[in-house]
């Protein structure tokens, strides 16, 4: 092609370098924007074929211009808490606006804020689009697909109630306090196979203990909650002397009136043949001589049934015999005379009339299928609220505990046995989530709020000598309060802060990543748009599946280097005076052609 084939080479040396000096220009202009990736020239060269080797035709350069999108830039730290950079791979999904038709677009420019609607945009006017969370902080199902993501809208116009849930408390109940005789309150019943009915206690019955907690409801009303403690001889069949004589151990039997020596007695446990005991006498043929309170006691405790049957003592000056399962029957049955039953004697409460043997206390406990180790009182239905034993062979005799929940109407809410091992820890088992919780549900207000459910997380009860104490009371509800603020978390959350102290996580904003991001084809306001060369989207959350991470109260600054732009600038103002020079030297060798004759 001669001279006129270098020219054009020159010519296309001029417009490679012009497109680079362009880009060039360009990178630098964006120096300062957020979220910006360079870019950079790509040179290929286009070559004339020529068949012999004797002759070259001079070909031309091509300039394609190369993304560098997947560059990180630097992470520049901010004062709003709804900024935000990425760290690592992804982009934000926005667009133009909420209206419908408008296409996804991709960025990482995160100088996000709330305009007039309570959208989130960022500096280009773009809506940032996420996944709503449900009540649960749950995702969606379809989180996998674009059309789960709405705008992201952090506008609360009434503000926040958040209605207690669940509540944790420590209360440290008096080891020393003294029994209430459940019996003699409920002023004793037959005999028989029926017991007595003495649980729950009355409601007359003054607490051992009682303190308030405070929960809200739906309409974000304080409502206090009013636990008492009355401590109780328990539910397993017991029985207690209510003889005149404050007794001691070494008090003979025969000093009680109407005892005399020579009296016998049965008694029998569930399972263990009944034993006669013989006072002050020698024993005849399987019989057992007992003089003295001490004595009757160590042999109920250490002999009879192996010494595992019952809990036989002396509390405030009487004799209480209790079994240690919760399901044994209890028989006592005076042989000769009424050592045990009578005004006189041990003198243990029967029905009106004679006779008073045989004497049969079955305790409170009931069966039930919601919860096998538990009583369930008549007239009293909520046990099922309350924890199960974890030690039901054999609990502590005297760890037992009423509680009751009542309402602020003075209502009972729910009411239940609570058991503390010798160690002064609560005697429960946990539920499949670890907790050991009295589940309170249905609660009626009566104030027009929803039905309200609390779990009430009771695992730090203790029973130890001295004072009562609530160690901490705490709940995780909140009365109304007004929006104060709204942030981003790193894994992506929304969250709306309010000035009762209650947040609430709104959106989680989703990571899109892109098989080849350098292939996104560029659009203003420093957004991408899907092509083919990028491949498809794909939602991820923050931190998984190859996506960053979203550092709140940063920004990404560009990526353009300033100094490398510059030596790339002057590189390309060198080579563009090359291919002038090209062809001034053509134009040259083209005149001095002209001028042969």
């Amino acid at each position: 092609m001669g001279l006129f084939g270098s020219l054009f080479t020159g010519v296309s040396a001029l417009s490679a370098q012009s497109q680079n000096t362009a880009i060039i220009s360009n990178n630098i202009a964006n120096v300062n924007t957020t979220g910006f990736k360079r870019s950079s020239a790509s040179f290929q060269s286009l070559v004339t074929t020529e068949s012999r080797l004797s002759r070259y035709s001079p070909g031309t350069v091509s300039v394609n211009r190369i993304q560098d999108v997947d560059q990180q830039g630097a992470i520049q730290q901010t004062s709003s808490a709804t900024d935000a950079a990425i760290s690592g791979n992804g982009f934000f999904p926005v667009k133009r606006a909420t209206t419908t038709g408008q296409e996804f677009l991709y960025t990482r420019a995160g100088q996000f804020s709330e305009d007039a609607s309570g959208l989130l945009r960022n500096a280009s006017g773009f809506v940032l689009y996420a996944w709503p969370l449900d009540r649960n902080g749950d995702l969606p199902a379809n989180q996998g697909d674009l059309s789960s993501l709405v705008p992201a809208n952090v506008a609360f116009l009434g503000g926040l109630t958040r209605p207690t849930t669940s509540a944790e408390v420590a209360i440290n109940l008096d080891a020393d306090q003294a029994e209430n005789n459940t019996a003699v309150l409920q002023g004793g019943a037959q005999i028989g196979t029926s017991g007595f009915a003495a649980l729950p206690m009355p409601n007359t019955t003054g607490a051992n203990f009682s303190r308030g907690l405070t929960v809200y409801d739906s309409l974000g009303s304080a409502q206090t909650i009013t636990m008492e403690f009355r401590k109780v001889e328990g539910p397993m069949a017991h029985f207690r002397s209510e003889s005149t004589l404050t007794m001691e151990r070494d008090l003979a039997l025969t000093d009680l009136s109407g005892v005399n020596a020579g009296d016998t007695f049965d008694f029998a446990v569930t399972g263990t043949a009944a034993q006669q005991y013989i006072i002050g006498a020698a024993p005849g043929a399987g019989q057992v001589r007992v003089d003295t309170v001490g004595e009757l006691l160590d042999q109920l405790n250490d002999v009879y049934g192996g010494g595992n049957e019952v809990d036989a003592k002396i509390v405030n000056g009487e004799i209480i015999v209790q079994s240690r399962n919760l399901t044994d029957s209890v028989t006592v049955t005076d042989v000769v005379g009424t050592p045990m039953f009578s005004a006189t004697g041990l003198g243990l409460p029967g029905a009106s009339g004679t006779p008073y043997d045989p004497y049969t206390l079955d305790g409170t406990v009931a069966q039930s299928t919601t919860n096998p180790y538990g009583f369930i009182p008549s007239g009293a239905t909520n046990q099922q609220d309350f924890p199960t034993l974890s030690n039901t062979a054999n609990p502590n005799t005297q760890g037992w505990w009423e509680m009751k929940l009542v309402h602020p109407d003075g209502s009972y809410i729910s009411e239940g046995l609570l058991n503390y091992n010798s160690d002064g820890t609560l005697n429960a088992s946990t539920d499949a989530a670890g907790n050991i919780d009295i589940e309170l549900s249905n609660i009626e207000w009566g104030n027009g709020s929803d039905l309200q459910d609390i779990a009430v997380d009771i695992q730090r009860f203790s029973q130890f000598a001295g004072n009562y104490d609530v160690i901490f009371s705490d709940q995780n509800g909140a009365e109304l309060g007004l929006r104060t603020g709204v942030e981003l978390t790193r894994d992506g959350t929304v969250v709306a802060r309010f000035s009762n102290g209650a947040s609430a996580n709104l959106y989680q904003v989703p990571l899109l990543t892109f098989a080849n991001a350098n292939g996104l084809t560029e659009v203003s306001g420093t957004a991408y748009s899907e092509s083919e060369e990028s491949g498809e989207e794909n939602l991820r959350e923050a931190g998984s599946g190859g996506a960053g991470f979203v550092e709140a109260s940063t920004l990404e600054a560009s990526n353009v280097d300033l100094a490398d732009e510059f030596a790339r600038l002057i590189i390309s103002q060198r080579a563009y005076g090359a291919g002038t020079r090209v062809i001034t030297t053509v134009d040259q060798m083209t005149e001095d052609l002209l001028r042969l004759r």
